[in-house]
């Protein structure tokens, strides 16, 4: 069962592959939708009634802020500290954990899906990716990676399961990702890719590898002992790709 839904200002795909009544899964699907849309509730810059923008206008203090919005600032903070400084919520100037959020609350998602029985499932948030298990053809699941000119074509496609893939580039929301020891936008990746366990942490990385540049593709190289492979294309073209990606032949 597959559906579509719009939220968190993007498109979310919803790929349930389990051999479940159909009740059963509309019933998971309807609560991964709930579930995002709470989180875009609750984070949203957008929204002036949102936790996140009351927070920004000091009318929540931390202490009486939610379970999850404290866990999403001490991310973000652990997460500045981890890429030396280069993933920062605080970039643009107000706090905006975007970067971190999206990725985190789909993680979340496939986790609820597991607790409620579903062991194969795709969750597309705008190219923030969470799978688990095997697609319905009984093949891992493929992921293209947009190439970053052309728009109908790919750079790289993965074959994958029980791993989630982030990706980051310049070339579709322009220069939204800022180098924060700059202040200007990033130069020297046109788009970051990263593939590993958590999708929450992967979003994060490729965030910060665009934000460095051109040197962001030795400090991923520095993350595959953790379990994070990466590519990436330079804003001339080249392309690169640690050596364990699982690309698909």
């Amino acid at each position: 069962m597959r559906h579509v839904e719009h939220v968190m200002g993007t498109v979310v795909s919803i790929d349930l592959a389990d051999e479940l009544p159909p009740a059963v899964l509309e019933t998971m699907i309807g609560d991964t939708c709930q579930w995002l849309h709470e989180v875009d509730r609750r984070f949203s810059t957008y929204r002036d009634d949102s936790e996140v923008s009351r927070f920004r206008r000091r009318e929540l203090t931390l202490e009486e802020c939610s379970p999850d919005m404290r866990h999403v600032l001490e991310a973000c903070a652990d997460l500045w500290r981890e890429t030396d400084g280069y993933f920062d919520a605080y970039a643009a100037g107000p706090l905006d954990p975007s970067g971190y959020v999206k990725g985190w609350s789909v993680e979340i998602a496939s986790a609820r899906l597991a607790e409620a029985g579903s062991v194969r499932h795709c969750v597309n948030a705008g190219g923030d990716i969470r799978v688990r298990g095997l697609a319905a053809s009984g093949k891992p699941w493929r992921v293209g990676i947009r190439h970053p000119w052309e728009a109908d074509k790919l750079s790289w496609v993965l074959s994958v399961t029980d791993c989630a893939v982030a990706t980051s580039g310049t070339y579709e929301r322009g220069d939204h990702v800022v180098n924060p020891r700059s202040g200007k936008p990033a130069r020297g990746l046109r788009s970051v890719t990263v593939v590993g366990p958590d999708l929450a942490i992967a979003d994060a990385y490729a965030t910060a590898a665009l934000a460095m540049g051109e040197p962001g593709i030795g400090w991923l190289a520095k993350l595959v002992p953790d379990g994070y492979e990466s590519a990436a294309v330079t804003e001339d073209g080249r392309a690169f790709s640690t050596a364990g990606l699982p690309a698909a032949v």
